[in-house]
């Protein structure tokens, strides 16, 4: 933070090339199938075929923009489609072997992309690379080329929903993944929407998909904790982002009950077994320490749009924790009413709290260099007046949630 501006780092974000601009990142092998995939596919998404879907790809627009917004740096998940995949979705495995191969090169070559990408404005993106679960060690070999490739945002922990055939996320099957990142020093993010089982295409099914698909996101938490991932790699750092805040207290205390009933009788010899102890033989040398434990060391929230109903609870969630995000360029973002967001939501809010969550949080979790920000934010970012000022209603034509008076449902 500058003496009278904040340093604003988005901690989600979006992006991806247009989709005749992945070609050149593909093997040439692929380069014939991709011509042809390509001549027929359909977008589904019409923010990706509006004027203004180059705020995906066009780099100088999209700084403008940022700055504008009083946003100096962003950490980059996708939102373009990446070929040969049938939707934007990261959640469905291939079903066959030639299949994962396509889509395989596709995500690298989103990947190869987004180096580049991220290149193109040294300091101030950090890209989150995308891998599949299917062949643990090409993912374990991708995850090895993203660090040389400067790849700094992490990777992009892709859902095991229900009916994929995969090994769930509580399995040792991926230790290979979580050892590596552990080792590198690499996030692993989990996204909301990656984790969802295919709903149909019933109209309610949409509304399904929006009370349901944060649910399905926050099941990384407690699959990885109760499948000890954290104490067999304990330099895993796991990411949950776009998925709210409010919920964390709340699952953490329950994890807690649950983890304690599990292994009372390991811990304390004068306890007679709880029914829930038998029921999980074997888990108590498994886990590890107490989930919020785990928390307190190992994770972090990116806080997407955070809604004043949240701002509370960030004592309980840690205020070391929370890393703001603007989710440009989506429409439920606040672009182009960031400033007025975190008015919305932090005015009264201490300014080192806001410091930390607005960018200390994420320049320590991504690796972003503050002393190359912070002369950037001196000129573009929000004042500390300007953020301690109340706002009393958004703007009239946001379509943030972040805005929405009486928005105290806390999701999940």
């Amino acid at each position: 933070m500058s003496d009278d501006r904040y340093t604003v780092i988005s901690a989600d974000c979006h992006a991806g090339a247009d989709l005749l601009d992945y070609k050149p990142y593909l093997e040439k092998r692929y380069h014939d199938e991709f011509d042809a995939w390509a001549a027929t596919y359909v977008n589904p998404y019409e923010d990706l075929l509006a004027d203004s879907a180059d705020r995906n790809w066009n780099s100088e627009r999209r700084l403008a923009e940022q700055e504008r917004d009083g946003i100096v740096a962003e950490v980059l998940f996708p939102n373009t489609i990446p070929p040969f995949f049938p939707s934007g979705s990261l959640m469905a495995p291939a079903p066959t072997a030639g299949e994962f191969a396509l889509r395989w090169a596709g995500l690298r070559a989103h990947n190869r992309w987004l180096a580049d990408f991220c290149a193109a404005a040294p300091g101030r993106r950090a890209g989150v690379f995308q891998i599949l679960l299917n062949d643990v060690d090409e993912a374990v070999k991708e995850i090895r080329w993203a660090a040389s490739a400067g790849l700094k945002g992490g990777l992009m922990l892709p859902g095991t929903p229900p009916g994929s055939g995969l090994p769930e996320l509580h399995s040792p099957s991926y230790d290979p993944i979580w050892a590596v990142s552990a080792e590198l020093g690499m996030p692993v993010n989990h996204h909301a929407g990656s984790a969802s089982p295919p709903l149909g295409d019933e109209p309610a099914a949409r509304a399904v998909f929006m009370v349901e698909t944060t649910w399905f996101s926050h099941r990384a938490l407690w699959h990885l904790v109760f499948g000890g991932a954290f104490r067999r790699h304990p330099g895993l750092r796991l990411v949950l982002t776009e998925q709210g805040s409010g919920w964390i207290p709340g699952v953490l205390d329950m994890l807690d009950y649950y983890h304690g009933r599990l292994v009372a009788a390991a811990t304390k010899a004068s306890t007679a077994p709880t029914a829930e102890a038998k029921f999980g033989t074997g888990l108590a040398d498994r886990m590890g320490r107490a989930p919020s434990e785990v928390w307190r060391e190992n994770c972090f929230v990116g806080a997407s749009f955070m809604r004043p109903h949240e701002v509370p609870l960030r004592d309980r969630i840690g205020v070391d924790k929370i890393m703001w995000g603007s989710d440009y360029p989506h429409d439920e973002g606040t672009y182009p009413y960031s400033r007025e967001g975190l008015r919305f939501v932090y005015a009264g809010v201490p300014r080192d709290e806001v410091a930390a969550m607005l960018g200390g949080n994420a320049a320590r979790v991504y690796g972003f260099d503050l002393s190359h920000l912070d002369p950037i934010a001196a000129k573009v970012g929000p004042t500390v007046e300007e953020v301690a000022r109340p706002l009393e209603e958004g703007p009239a034509d946001a379509t943030s949630p972040v805005f929405a008076r009486g928005a105290s449902v806390r999701v999940w």
